[in-house]
């Protein structure tokens, strides 16, 4: 994970844990990890997060495993991240107006042909291997 996606994933966590009203100490406390861990995580001090507390953490603060591991650059076997996390990851230049009016462009779209974009969707054989990399 470069220092750019390490300070986006962090400002995620921090985000997420101030729209639930919780303190660090709180979300510390629940992830069994020392309140230092949840800071530096938030200020984008890990290149390299241990996916077990990726997870944790997505958890707790309901945050979707798929969005969290494709946003520190890891893979999720069995569920894609959805569309706004997908446009940061793989488009990282990408101005944050313009991933605003694309996801707004896709969810006029879904709702015109009638499709939940809120759906995780899981990976199947016949889809294809989405779980790789290199194309991303």
């Amino acid at each position: 994970m470069n220092p750019e996606q390490s300070k986006a994933l962090g400002e995620l966590f921090r985000q997420k844990r101030k729209e639930l009203g919780y303190s660090v100490y709180q979300v510390a406390d629940a992830a069994g990890v020392r309140s230092s861990t949840v800071v530096r995580f938030e200020q984008g001090k890990f290149a390299a997060p241990r996916p077990d507390k990726l997870a944790r953490f997505a958890s707790l603060l309901g945050i979707p495993l798929a969005d969290v591991y494709a946003r520190a650059g890891y893979l999720v076997p069995k569920e894609l991240p959805s569309f706004e996390s997908y446009l940061k990851t793989k488009y990282q230049d990408l101005p944050a107006t313009a991933v605003i009016e694309l996801k707004k462009l896709f969810e006029e779209l879904s709702a015109r042909h009638g499709l939940d974009n809120n759906q995780a969707v899981p990976i199947t054989e016949e889809a294809g291997d989405y779980g790789t990399r290199d194309s991303a």
